[in-house]
């Protein structure tokens, strides 16, 4: 069995992270630390675990443990791995932003992989040093990865996405408040989303030397999870040809469906799956991506490389189905 600690542990990542894992084959849940809940149940912060799990949290690590999952604040994985240490042979899955950047992945010693599996899985195979990829980032990347594979993006691409509230973290704010969020949507960050970095790096990855501009507006949903996010670039190939090279690029990624057909969210919320719609119109694509931003979108996506990094089938439980109403 893998041992696993969890840091960060009150969060809405760290619950996902407690709601899969528990029905996990392969794991036990060794320790779930947070300075702010210790010795209360888990379900005193999540409370979809009441009468499931009987585990308090706690302020001291085990640094044992097989492997540990950093559900901290972005910035915030840093200083915590300065003051803490652990064994040498124990795995570091990180959530937040710290390491995904290659300026910032080798950190005290530490050289962390990008942990997006239809990216890089070979690498996350023999890694010991995850940096899970953000939720925007993962939706967009996937939309975009199989035209970057072939050298087709040749023009900006302009995206809009939207998210849920949980996108925004547990602690409440003016923007995640339900008489504000009800009925109610805005965009933030407008071409300048941290997640962009990350984004532009994948896709260079592919095609070196693309330099065209990635326009991207995220918006905020009036629903708790899930993101919907529509591209649309300029490109020359017929459709048929298009959606061939998507299903030879994801023809081994698990969790990765393409279609043509018209999609919505419910399709993937609570489970890790990505569903990527094409269409064409002129020579304008328009590709639709839908992901459930904290699955696939960070827990579950943690999982999934936690699974390659110890020669696990890569869906070990992540088999999840939606609810379709």
């Amino acid at each position: 069995m893998i041992n696993i600690g969890i840091i960060g542990g009150s969060g809405y990542t760290a619950g996902e992270l407690i709601r899969i894992l528990m029905f996990h084959p392969n794991t036990t849940i060794n320790f779930v630390y947070s300075t702010t809940n210790a010795g209360k149940p888990l379900a005193v912060a999540h409370h979809d675990l009441l009468g499931d799990i009987e585990m308090n949290f706690t302020d001291v690590i085990n640094p044992n443990v097989n492997v540990v999952f950093l559900c901290l604040g972005h910035g915030k994985s840093k200083s915590f791995l300065e003051q803490n240490q652990f064994a040498s042979h124990t795995k570091i899955i990180d959530l937040g932003n710290d390491f995904r950047l290659t300026k910032d992945k080798v950190f005290d010693g530490k050289s962390f992989v990008y942990g997006l599996p239809e990216l890089n899985k070979t690498k996350i195979k023999n890694a010991q040093f995850i940096a899970n990829p953000g939720c925007f980032a993962t939706a967009i990347q996937l939309a975009l990865l199989p035209l970057a594979k072939n050298e087709m993006l040749t023009s900006d691409v302009h995206i809009n996405a939207t998210t849920g509230s949980t996108g925004a973290g547990v602690t409440p704010s003016e923007t995640t408040h339900f008489s504000w969020r009800l009925n109610n949507m805005s965009h933030y960050k407008a071409f300048d989303h941290q997640h962009l970095g990350e984004i532009n790096q994948s896709v260079n990855q592919l095609q070196a030397g693309y330099e065209n501009e990635l326009i991207f507006i995220p918006n905020r949903g009036d629903f708790a999870r899930g993101i919907f996010a529509t591209l649309y670039t300029t490109i020359e190939e017929s459709l048929e040809d298009i959606v061939a090279k998507y299903d030879a690029y994801y023809a081994k990624q698990p969790f990765v469906t393409v279609t043509t057909t018209s999609i919505n969210m419910k399709q993937v919320v609570q489970t890790n799956k990505c569903i990527i719609s094409l269409m064409k119109k002129g020579n304008r694509l328009l590709i639709t991506s839908i992901i459930d931003n904290l699955t696939k979108g960070a827990s579950g996506q943690a999982i999934q490389n936690m699974n390659l990094m110890f020669g696990l089938d890569e869906t070990t439980g992540l088999h999840l189905k939606p609810s379709g109403f």
